[in-house]
C-alpha cells in the first residue's frame, strides 16, 4: 500500500519483527519439527498440522528459508489457500521474514489471474463479465423453466449446482452422482438436473461466468493448450498448498495441470477439520498423498501452541470416540501452553435461558478485563444468531456478526470509503474537516456527516446496529493507525484501507465476536461460548450418514479447539420457555463432561435446569438455577404459541395488534436517556427498545410482574425496577430516579 510500510501496526498494527539477517536466522524459533519442514526443501513433502501447531509459521518459513538460502527463486514459488484473510496474512508474514515476491493467492485468486491474461491468447475477443453471486441467475433460470422456489430452495440448488462443478459433474449425470454421494436433494435429482442446464444456459446467453467457471475455464485451457500449461509451468516450479483436506476434486485437477510431471510440492493440512464436503472438499487427496507420491517427506506437528491443556484434553477426547478414515489418521494434540480452567458445562431450561446465560458471563468476563474482541460466541447455524444478538444487547456487550457480507462490501462501508477517498482529495479545505486537525477526528467528522455515524451506538440490535458496528471499526482503525504512525494523513488513511480491501483484511471490531463454526474455522479467541451443543443440532438433524455424523463430530473439534483458555458448552432442554424439555446433550459429549452420566436430567431443585453447571471439576457441586419453571409462551392476542425470540419478549405475534401506552413508552424511553446519560452508557445497556414496548404493553404493577418480562434480567430488576413500576403507576420521579 502507497504511504504505509509493513511496520505500521499497533493493536490492528502489531510491531513487526526485525528481518532475519539470514537463512539460518530464519530458523531460530522453530521447534523441531518445524524446522523439519522448514528445511524439506525438495521432492513431495506433506505436513499433518494438528489445531494451533503453528503450521502457517512452519510453511511460510520454509519458504522464506529456501529463499534467503538461495534455493527457491520468489518469483517461481506459488502458495495457496483457501481464503483471502488466510493468503493475505501468508504475504505479510514472507515479507517479514525477506521472502518478497513469493505469490501467496487462493485457487481461485490464482486461477483468475492467468484466465485473464491467457484468454485472449486462448479464446480471444473480451473475457465474460464474472457475476459475484449467482442466486440471481438461478432464480431466472427457474423461471424460465416454469419452477417455483422459495428463498430456502433457491438456496439449496444453487448449493447444489456449485456442488456439481466443483465436483466436475455435469446436468445430464446429477441424478447418478447425488445418489453415490449420499446427497439429499432439495427437489427431485432430474429436475435439479433440468434447473442445473438452464442455469448454464442462461450463463452463455448473457456472457458472464461464475465463481467456479474460473476454474472450470482454466482447467480446460491448459489441458487444451499445451503451450498455455508449458508457459505456466515455467513461471511457477514450486507450489505450497494450505489446508489441503479442504481441496475439491476440481481444485486439485488444476494443481495437477499446473505441476504437470514435477513433484516439488509441499501440502499442508489435517483431515479432522475437514468440515466442508458439502462444497466438494474431501480429506482424500490428503490421505492420499504418500499413495500418490510414495517417496515424500511426512511431518506431524502436534505441538499445540494455542489452547491449554485442559482444553487440548477435550478436543483429543472428541476424536478419540471417531470412527472412519479421517479418524484413523487423527493427531493426538500435545498443548504446550500453562493450566488453565476446565472446559464449563452448562444446561438451560430454554434457549432465551441459555443466550441471556451466555451473556451474563460474558458481560462478566469483559468486566475482568477480557477484551471483547477475544471472546466468541459459536453456533451451529445462522438462524441461532439472533437470539444472542439480543442477549448481548441487553446485556450491554458489543458484538460483531461473522460470516455474513465480506466487511468491504457492506454498502455502508462502500459509501464511506467514497465520502473519505473525497475527503483526502480536499485535503484540510473540507469544510467537513473544520476543527478536526488529527486522523481520527478527520475520520470522525467524515463518517459523521456522510456515513451517519454518531459516537454512541443506537439501541437495541439488527441492521441499524450493524451498519454502526461497520463505521465504529473504520474510527477504530484510524486511531489505531494514527498511534502507529504519527502526524499520518487522511490520504494515508485512504491507502490502508484500499490495501485492506485489496487483501479481505477486515479492520477489527472490538466486540464479541457471533459467528457459525464453519465461519470460524481458522480464528482463535481467548474464550469461546460454543451454544446449542444439543441432539438435533450438533449432531445437526440432516446428518443420517456415519460420514455426515463424523463431520459434525470434526466441526464440533473445529469449535473446541478455537480456544485459546476459556471454554463453555452450553444446551438448553427445550426451545421456548415453558416448553417440552425434550432435548438432551450432545452424544459428542458422552463420557467426556467429568462428573456426569451420559443422559443429564432436569435439575432436582424445582425440576428446573436453568443454568446449572455440570462438571465444572470433577465432583463439583451444581450451581443454584437461575430461573424458574415457565408455561409455554403464548401471543396474549391470538393464543398461538410463541417460538421466535423478539415476540417471546413482547408475549405477542408480530403481526397481532398492539395495546401499547404510547405515553408510558415515552416516559421510559425518557427515564432511559436519563439513566444512560447518568451512568455513562448507551441507551440499550439499560433496556432495549423492544423490553421497554414490552413494559409499556404490559403495565406490570409488581415486581413480580416485571420480571416475568424477557430482558428483566435480575440484576436490572434490582437496579432499576422501583423506577419502571414509579412510571408505570404514573409517580413522578425526583432528580435521575432511585435505579442505580
Amino acid at each position: 500500500m502507497a504511504g504505509v510500510t509493513a511496520a505500521t501496526h499497533s493493536p490492528l498494527f502489531p510491531q513487526v519483527p526485525d528481518v532475519p539477517d539470514s537463512a539460518d536466522a530464519v530458523l531460530e524459533g522453530l521447534d523441531p519439527e518445524q524446522r523439519e519442514v522448514a528445511t524439506a526443501l525438495r521432492g513431495p513433502v506433506c505436513v499433518l498440522a494438528g489445531a494451533g501447531t503453528g503450521k502457517t509459521r512452519a510453511i511460510t518459513h520454509r519458504i522464506a528459508y529456501g529463499v534467503r538460502a538461495g534455493i527457491l527463486q520468489p518469483t517461481t514459488v506459488l502458495a495457496v489457500t483457501f481464503t483471502n484473510r488466510a493468503a493475505g496474512e501468508m504475504r505479510g508474514r514472507l515479507r517479514q521474514l525477506g521472502a518478497q515476491g513469493v505469490q501467496a493467492r487462493t485457487f481461485h485468486s490464482a486461477a483468475l489471474r492467468q484466465l485473464q491474461y491467457f484468454w485472449p491468447k486462448a479464446i480471444g475477443g473480451a473475457m465474460p463479465r464474472l457475476v459475484d453471486r449467482k442466486i440471481q441467475l438461478v432464480a431466472d433460470a427457474a423461471v424460465g423453466l416454469g419452477t417455483r422456489l422459495d428463498r430456502g430452495e433457491l438456496r439449496d440448488v444453487t448449493s447444489e449446482i456449485e456442488w456439481c462443478k466443483v465436483t466436475q459433474t455435469i446436468p445430464a449425470d446429477y441424478p447418478y452422482a447425488a445418489a453415490k454421494a449420499g446427497r439429499e436433494s432439495p427437489r427431485d435429482p432430474t429436475e435439479i438436473s433440468h434447473l442445473y442446464a438452464a442455469y448454464e444456459d442462461l450463463k452463455r446467453d448473457r456472457a458472464v461466468i461464475d465463481f467456479e467457471d474460473v476454474l472450470l475455464l482454466t482447467v480446460a485451457i491448459l489441458q487444451d493448450r499445451h503451450d498455455i500449461a508449458e508457459q505456466i509451468r515455467a513461471q511457477y516450479q514450486h507450489f505450497v498448498v494450505d489446508e489441503y483436506q479442504d481441496v475439491s476434486p476440481l481444485q486439485q485437477r488444476l494443481l495437477d495441470l499446473w505441476l504437470g510431471e514435477r513433484d516439488d510440492l509441499c501440502v499442508v493440512g489435517d483431515a479432522s477439520q475437514t468440515i466442508y464436503s458439502f462444497t466438494g472438499a474431501t480429506p482424500d487427496h490428503l490421505l492420499d498423498f504418500r499413495v500418490r507420491h510414495p517417496g515424500a517427506t511426512v511431518v506431524k506437528l502436534v505441538r499445540d501452541y494455542r489452547s491449554t491443556p485442559q482444553v487440548v484434553r477435550l478436543a483429543n477426547g472428541l476424536l478419540a470416540q471417531a470412527h472412519g478414515r479421517a479418524a484413523d489418521h487423527r493427531l493426538e494434540l500435545v498443548s504446550q501452553r500453562p493450566s488453565g480452567p476446565e472446559p464449563v458445562y452448562t444446561e438451560y431450561t430454554d434457549e432465551p435461558a441459555e443466550a441471556e446465560g451466555a451473556a451474563r458471563r460474558i458481560r462478566e468476563l469483559i468486566d475482568a478485563g477480557v477484551p471483547a474482541a477475544e471472546i466468541a460466541v459459536l453456533f451451529r447455524t445462522n438462524s441461532q444468531s439472533e437470539t444472542y444478538e439480543q442477549a448481548l444487547a441487553d446485556a450491554g456487550v458489543p458484538y460483531q456478526l461473522r460470516g455474513a457480507e465480506r466487511f468491504f462490501d457492506r454498502p455502508e462501508v462502500r459509501k464511506a470509503g467514497i465520502a473519505l477517498r473525497g475527503a483526502a482529495r480536499f485535503g484540510g479545505n473540507d469544510s467537513l474537516l473544520d476543527g478536526a486537525v488529527d486522523l481520527p477526528s478527520q475520520v470522525r467528522a467524515v463518517l459523521s456527516g456522510e456515513g451517519g455515524w454518531t459516537p454512541v451506538p443506537p439501541a437495541g440490535s439488527g441492521a441499524v446496529r450493524e451498519r454502526w458496528e461497520s463505521l465504529a471499526a473504520l474510527v477504530n482503525l484510524a486511531q489505531d493507525l494514527a498511534v502507529a504512525r504519527p502526524g499520518a494523513t487522511l490520504g494515508d488513511f485512504v491507502a490502508e484501507l484500499d490495501e485492506r480491501a485489496n487483501a479481505q483484511h477486515a479492520p477489527t471490531v472490538q466486540g464479541v465476536t457471533l459467528a457459525s463454526l464453519h465461519a470460524a474455522k481458522g480464528l482463535e479467541w481467548d474464550a469461546v461460548f460454543l451454544v446449542g451443543v444439543a441432539e438435533g443440532m450438533l449432531p445437526i438433524t440432516y446428518a443420517k450418514t456415519d460420514e455426515q455424523i463424523e463431520e459434525e463430530r470434526r466441526l464440533l473439534y473445529v469449535g473446541v479447539t478455537r480456544a485459546r483458555e476459556r471454554l463453555h458448552l452450553s444446551w438448553s432442554l427445550s426451545r421456548s420457555p415453558g416448553g417440552r424439555a425434550t432435548r438432551r446433550p450432545s452424544r459428542f459429549l458422552d463420557g467426556l463432561r467429568p462428573g456426569t452420566t451420559p443422559t443429564v436430567g432436569r435439575a432436582a431443585a424445582g425440576g428446573a435446569a436453568g443454568g446449572v453447571e455440570r462438571g465444572v471439576l470433577p465432583g463439583a457441586a451444581a450451581a443454584v438455577p437461575r430461573r424458574t419453571q415457565r408455561t409455554p409462551a403464548r401471543c396474549r392476542v391470538c393464543g398461538r404459541t410463541l417460538t421466535d425470540a423478539g415476540e417471546m419478549k413482547l408475549m405477542r405475534c408480530e403481526d397481532c395488534p398492539s395495546d401499547m401506552d404510547e405515553g408510558l413508552y415515552e416516559r421510559l424511553r425518557e427515564w432511559r436517556a436519563a439513566q444512560a446519560a447518568h451512568s455513562g452508557q448507551p441507551d440499550f445497556c439499560v433496556f432495549t427498545d423492544r423490553t421497554l414496548m414490552a413494559i409499556a404493553e404490559a403495565r406490570p404493577d409488581s415486581a413480580a410482574e416485571l420480571s416475568r418480562i424477557p430482558g428483566v434480567l435480575s440484576r436490572k430488576l434490582r437496579s432499576y425496577g422501583a423506577d419502571v413500576l414509579a412510571i408505570c403507576a404514573g409517580q413522578e420521579l425526583g432528580g435521575e430516579g432511585t435505579g442505580g
